[in-house]
C-alpha cells in the first residue's frame, strides 16, 4: 500500500471518532496550543486561510485543526494537517507546545530552512510528513524516537535534505513507514535502520547513498515495500530474501550492482513487483516462476545479462509487465509467451532479436498487450505484411531503428486503440497510409527517416485526438520503463506514455505536395515537424491556428510565398525552422518570432529584415547542404555525373588526349 493510502487509513481509523457529534461552533482549545499555533503562523511567510490569531483561542475550528473530544471546556489539539496549502517560510520550535498532537502533515508546501530539534520532543506525535518542500540541512541524527516512542511514520521525501539517514533510530520501535527519498542523502546505511522490526515500507529513492546493501536489511522481516533506486549502492545482491516473507515490492533500479541474481531473490513466492534496472548484473535470467507465483511486473532491462530470451518466464502466468531491454541476450521469442495472458506491457529493446515475423505472431496471442517496445532489433528484415495479425488492444508500438524494409503494413489499421505509434529510422517505402486519419486515440505518430513519398495524406488533418486531446491513458506501473533510441542522438527513456508530446513526425522522407492549411483543426498538437522532405507551395495562412503548438519545423524542402504574419500569434511556440526553403519577403518581428535565431531563417534568398520588402519572381533557391552533396555543375548528381564524363571525354578528343 503506498504512503499516501495508508496515511488516510490510519487518520480515519485513529481520529474519526473525534470528530463525532461535536459542534464545532463552540470548540475551544487549551490556551498552550493556541500560543503554539501563533507561534507556528508567525515564522510563515504567508497566511492560512481559516485562522484567527488575535480572537480568544476558539483554534479547534481553523483550517486543518483537530481537537480531540475532551468533555472539559478546554480541548487540545491532536491533529495539525496543512497539506498543500501553499505555506511558505520555516518551522519555528514552537511546535513542541502541541503536546496532545498526533499527527502533523506539512507536505505539499513552500516550506524551507532546516528543521528545529523541538520538532522530535513532540511525546506523542504518530505521524510527520514533510514531504514535497524545500527544507535543507541534515535531518537529527541521534535520539530521534527518544521522547517521540510512538511514531509510526515519517516521511521526510522529496525535499533538499543531506548528510548522512538518521543513525539515532533505534528507539523508533513502533515505526511502520520511513520515506527518505529524493534528497540529497549520502553515505552507508546506519546499523540503527535494521533494528526496526516494525518496519514494512522504506523508501530511500533518489539520494546518492552508497556502499554495499548490508545483509543486516534481513532483520527487517515485516518489510513489504524496499526502494532504494537511483542511488550509489555496489557489490552484489545479498541473498537474504528468504527471511523477507512479506516482501512484495522491491525496486533497486539505476544503482552499481554487479553479479548474479541471488538464489533467494529469483525463487521470492511474496514478490509481486521486481525492478533492477539500470544496474551491471550479469549471468543468465534464471528466474523461478512456479515459486514467483504472485510476480506481477519485472524489469531487468539496461543490465549484462546473457543467453537466449529466457523462456522460463512464460511461466510467470499474472505478469503483466516485463522489461528485458537492452542486455546481451539473443535468439527469438519463445513460443511459449503466448501463454502471458496477463501481459499489458512488453519492452525487448536492443535484445538482438531476429525474425520479427514468428515475433509478432507469438505476441498477437497475449491478447491483453498494450504497449510493444521492440526498437533496434530484426536488422534488416522485411516488415511483416500478413493480413492474419491482430494486436486489437494495442496503445503503444515502438518499433524504431530497425532497419525494417518494406512499406507501413496494412495489419496495423486494424489497431483501433492505437495511441502512439514510432517506426523511425527504418528503410521502409510506399506512401503513408490515409488510414492513420481514423484512429480516434492517435496522438503521436513519428515515421521520420524512412523513405516515404506522395504527398501527406490529408486524413492526418482529421485526427480526432488532436482536434479534442480527449485522451484516456492506459499507463504501466511506475515501475515499467521503455525506451526510443535515436541515431547520433541520446537515448530517450519514459516511464509514461504521457510523456510523449503529441507530435507528428514525417522528417527525413521523400514526401512531396502542399502542407494542408486543415492542419489548423490540430489545435492539441505540440510538434510538427515536416523538415527534409520535398513539400512545395506556401505555408497556410491559417496554422496560426494549432494553439498549442510548441515546435514547427519546415525547413529543408521547397515552400514558396511569404511566411504568414498570422504565425506571430502561436504564442506557445519555442522552435521554429523554415531554412532552406523558397521563402521570401518581410520576416515577422512580433511575438515569439523576436527570439527566434537567424538560422531559423536562413538559406532563402528572398527572406528580410527590411521595412518594405517583397517577393521577387526571380528569386535563386539556396539549396540546403543535404542538396549540395547531391549536385554537380548545378545539376542533380546523376544527370551532373553523366555529363561531367561527356565534357571530360569531349575536352580529351579535342585537346588530342587518348585513352590507352
Amino acid at each position: 500500500m503506498g504512503f499516501r493510502g495508508f496515511y488516510l487509513s490510519f487518520v480515519l481509523l485513529a481520529l474519526s471518532f473525534e470528530l463525532q457529534n461535536l459542534n464545532s461552533e463552540t470548540l475551544t482549545c487549551h490556551l498552550d496550543d493556541f500560543r503554539a499555533l501563533n507561534g507556528f503562523s508567525s515564522c510563515l511567510e504567508s497566511t492560512i486561510a481559516g485562522w484567527n490569531n488575535t480572537s480568544s483561542p476558539g483554534c479547534c475550528t481553523w483550517t486543518g485543526i483537530t481537537c480531540d473530544n475532551s468533555t472539559v471546556s478546554c480541548r487540545r489539539v491532536v491533529g495539525l494537517e496543512l497539506g498543500s496549502q501553499k505555506l511558505a517560510g520555516k518551522i519555528c520550535g514552537s511546535l513542541a507546545g502541541l503536546s496532545q498532537l498526533r499527527v502533523l502533515n506539512l507536505s505539499h508546501n513552500f516550506l524551507q530552512g532546516s528543521l528545529p530539534d523541538e520538532l522530535f520532543s513532540l511525546p506523542n506525535i504518530e505521524i510527520i510528513d514533510l514531504s514535497n518542500n524545500a527544507f535543507v540541512g541534515s535531518i537529527k541524527n541521534k535520539g530521534m524516537c527518544t521522547i517521540s516512542t510512538r511514531i509510526h511514520v515519517l516521511n521526510f521525501s522529496n525535499n533538499q535534505f543531506s548528510g548522512k539517514v538518521p543513525k539515532g533510530l533505534e528507539n523508533c520501535n513502533s515505526l511502520q513507514h520511513l520515506s527518505f527519498d529524493e534528497n540529497g542523502l549520502s553515505g552507508s546505511l546506519p546499523e540503527s535502520l535494521f533494528q526496526l522490526k516494525n518496519l514494512s515500507e522504506l523508501n530511500l529513492q533518489g539520494n546518492s547513498i552508497s556502499g554495499s546493501l548490508s545483509n543486516g536489511i534481513s532483520n527487517l522481516s515485516n518489510l513489504v515495500k524496499l526502494d532504494i533506486s537511483s542511488n550509489l549502492f555496489s557489490g552484489v545482491l545479498p541473498d537474504i530474501f528468504g527471511r523477507l516473507a512479506g516482501l512484495e515490492h522491491f525496486s533497486a533500479m539505476s544503482n552499481l550492482f554487479t553479479g548474479h541474481l541471488p538464489n533467494s531473490l529469483v525463487n521470492s513466492p511474496s514478490l509481486q513487483m521486481l525492478n533492477l534496472n539500470n544496474n551491471s548484473l550479469s549471468g543468465p535470467i534464471n528466474l523461478n516462476c512456479y515459486a514467483m507465483k504472485n510476480l506481477l511486473s519485472l524489469d531487468l532491462g539496461s543490465n549484462l545479462f546473457h543467453g537466449p530470451i529466457p523462456n522460463s518466464l512464460s511461466s510467470c502466468r499474472r505478469l503483466k509487465t516485463l522489461g528485458l531491454a537492452r542486455n546481451n541476450l539473443s535468439g527469438k521469442i519463445p513460443n511459449n509467451y503466448r501463454n502471458l495472458k496477463s501481459l499489458t506491457h512488453l519492452s525487448l529493446s536492443n535484445t538482438s532479436l531476429n525474425n520479427i515475423l514468428s515475433a509478432l505472431r507469438i505476441l498477437q496471442y497475449c491478447r491483453n498487450l498494450s504497449m510493444l517496445v521492440l526498437t533496434m532489433n530484426f536488422h534488416d528484415e522485411q516488415m511483416p505484411n500478413d493480413e492474419n495479425l491482430h494486436f486489437k488492444n494495442l496503445n503503444g508500438l515502438i518499433l524504431a531503428n530497425c532497419k525494417l524494409r518494406g512499406s507501413i503494413p496494412q495489419w496495423l489499421s486494424s489497431c483501433h486503440k492505437l495511441q502512439l505509434l514510432d517506426l523511425s529510422w527504418n528503410h521502409l517505402g510506399g506512401s503513408v497510409p490515409s488510414w492513420f486519419g481514423k484512429f480516434e486515440s492517435l496522438f503521436y505518430l513519428d515515421l521520420s527517416n524512412n523513405s516515404l513519398k506522395g504527398e501527406i495524406p490529408k486524413s492526418l488533418t482529421e485526427l480526432q485526438s488532436l482536434i479534442s486531446g480527449n485522451i484516456t491513458i492506459d499507463e504501466p506501473v511506475s515501475s515499467f520503463q521503455f525506451h526510443t533510441a535515436r541515431q547520433g542522438g541520446p537515448i530517450l527513456s519514459y516511464r509514461q506514455i504521457s510523456s510523449f508530446r503529441p507530435t507528428l513526425d514525417l522528417s527525413f522522407n521523400n514526401l512531396q505536395g502542399p502542407i494542408w492549411p486543415d492542419f489548423w483543426n490540430l489545435k492539441r498538437l505540440h510538434v510538427l515537424n515536416l523538415k527534409e522532405n520535398n513539400l512545395s507551395g506556401p505555408i497556410p495562412n491559417n496554422l496560426s491556428g494549432m494553439t498549442g503548438l510548441e515546435k514547427l519545423d519546415l525547413s529543408h524542402n521547397k515552400l514558396s510565398g511569404e511566411i504568414p504574419r498570422s504565425l506571430v500569434n502561436l504564442s506557445f511556440v519555442s522552435t521554429f525552422d523554415v531554412s532552406y526553403n523558397h521563402l521570401c519577403g518581410k520576416i515577422p518581428e512580433e511575438g515569439q518570432f523576436d527570439t527566434f535565431p537567424s538560422a531559423s531563417f536562413e538559406g532563402n534568398n528572398g527572406l528580410c529584415h527590411a521595412e518594405y520588402c517583397t517577393c521577387q519572381s526571380d528569386q535563386i533557391p539556396i539549396h540546403s547542404p543535404r542538396e549540395k552533396k547531391r549536385i554537380i555543375i548545378g545539376l542533380p548528381f546523376e544527370i551532373g555525373a553523366a555529363t561531367g564524363f561527356v565534357l571530360t571525354v569531349i575536352f580529351c578528343f579535342m585537346s588530342g588526349l587518348s585513352f590507352p
